[in-house]
């Protein structure tokens, strides 16, 4: 049987069918179920072995970018999000995901969540040019203790679009080997946070972070917008490179070992 994949479904959410065709090309099994679904059905965590926070607007943003959905993952599902990542099974949420990921402390992953009396490690503000940004950027994978990254060397191609993806944090606890995906100029250098190659100014040029144990990846950029050839802006001229398939067959091909 093919790994199942559970999708996160919140109001707002978009691209929750985008995400579940990348998976589903990369050999999983993809769920997509509404977060009060899960709830009203008392559906377990456990019943699958890879979990997805997708893109979109969840909950139209309200209180920023991603904060709803955190919320109810604290409240609603803190126990069974905490025990499938301890499990060591793979978590990715991929820009609005990335950003409950954020709130909700599952990400950096290296202190408790935050409360009311600690403030949180890392945060994604507002893009340092005070605008949303949809564009193609290049990324370069940085991590070989990332299971999503893992031996993947050729830089990815896809689409960023969001308001909310400068990535910053409270002090400098994150390690290097965490830096799971950093933004390229478009000749394979680091961007240096130059604009518009680093769409949002995050700090060290970091697209994509990880957990230090390595089966949580959170990322700004789409990748699940390009996986087949035609979607790159450039195919009817020949380029093709860059897909963004070979994240999800990594977290489906360790999902399958687990």
């Amino acid at each position: 049987m093919p790994p199942r994949a559970l999708i996160l479904h919140a109001n707002g959410s978009n691209r929750d069918h985008d995400v579940a065709q990348a998976f589903e090309l990369a050999g999983a099994q993809a769920e997509i179920i509404p977060l009060h679904t899960l709830l009203a059905e008392r559906i377990s965590f456990t019943n699958f072995q890879l979990l997805c926070l997708p893109g979109g607007f969840s909950y139209a943003d309200a209180l920023g970018a991603g904060k709803l959905f955190a919320l109810d993952l604290n409240i609603y599902f803190v126990d069974q999000a905490q025990e499938f990542v301890a499990s060591g099974k793979p978590v990715i949420g991929i820009c609005n995901g990335f950003q409950a990921l954020v709130k909700s402390g599952l990400l950096p992953g290296n202190r408790p969540p935050a409360t009311n009396y600690q403030p949180p490690a890392a945060t994604l503000t507002f893009n340092e040019r005070g605008r949303f940004e949809c564009r193609w950027v290049n990324l370069q994978p940085a991590s070989q203790t990332c299971i999503w990254t893992h031996g993947l060397t050729e830089s990815i191609y896809c689409p960023v679009a969001h308001g909310e993806g400068n990535l910053k944090f409270s002090d400098s606890q994150v390690l290097e080997s965490q830096i799971a995906l950093t933004y390229l100029n478009n000749d394979g250098s680091p961007a240096n946070g130059a604009y518009p190659f680093n769409p949002n100014g995050s700090v060290s040029d970091i697209a994509g972070l990880c957990n230090p144990q390595g089966n949580v990846l959170g990322l700004m950029p789409h990748p699940e917008n390009h996986i087949f050839n035609y979607q790159h802006p450039r195919w009817t001229r020949g380029e093709t490179s860059g897909s963004g398939l070979k994240l999800f067959e990594n977290g489906v091909r360790y999902a399958g070992q687990l």
